[in-house]
Order: structure tokens, then sequence, then C-alpha cells
């Protein structure tokens, strides 16, 4: 199975996957611009090669850009997982459990919050 092929069977279950279609990577003001044509906020978080999260679910949607470095989400409810690189966009709905494993080179990335 294609990742592309991966990223629609993930959106059957309301999570979003949004790969960067450029050949430069975004610059962290181009993604906070986006944040704000969506009325959202976001904050910075970074993690270092290789950092884990344990399986987890949130009250509320997140947005999540990745600025720079990689990281993969794991999603154990549907027994498939989404790998994400600087640009990419992964919406997530509150409630869908996931786990999550950063790249080589650590991750920095962008979040907004929907309630």
């Amino acid at each position: 199975m294609s990742s592309r092929d991966n990223d629609r069977g993930i959106e059957r279950s309301g999570v979003s996957v949004t790969h960067w279609a450029h050949d430069r990577s975004p610059t962290e003001a181009a993604l906070r611009q986006a944040y704000a044509a969506e009325g959202l906020t976001p904050y910075r978080w970074s993690n270092g090669p290789h950092d884990r999260y344990q399986a987890h679910s949130h009250s509320y949607h997140k947005v999540i850009y990745v600025v720079s470095g990689s990281i993969t989400f794991g999603l154990p409810e549907l027994g498939q997982s989404v790998s994400l690189a600087a640009g990419d966009r992964l919406d997530l709905p509150a409630g869908v459990l996931h786990d999550a494993v950063v790249g080589p080179d650590g991750v920095v990335c962008l979040e907004g919050q929907r309630s």
C-alpha cells in the first residue's frame, strides 16, 4: 500500500493528512499565516530524535503542521500510521487515539486547536 493509499484510509476515520506539494519547505511564518486564515492561533513545540509519545487522545481537534524534521503518528485503533515531514499537515479530531515517534533529526511543529 502506498502512503497516499494509506492516507485515504485514514481520512475515512475523520483524520486528514495533507502533504506539502511544493519543492521548498514552508517557513514558519507562512504556516502561521495558514493558521491565521483559519482563525487559529498555534503554539510551537519540538522534540529530539526518536522521542516517543504513548497512545493517548485529546478532547479537542488538533491541527498540526511540521515546520522541520519528521514525525510518525500511529493510529492504533485503525492499525495505521502516517509519516509527516516539513510542510505536512495532520488534522486529528477529538477523541482519536494516537501515538507518535519523532524522526532521526527531531521535529518542530506548530499546533492549533479547535473546540
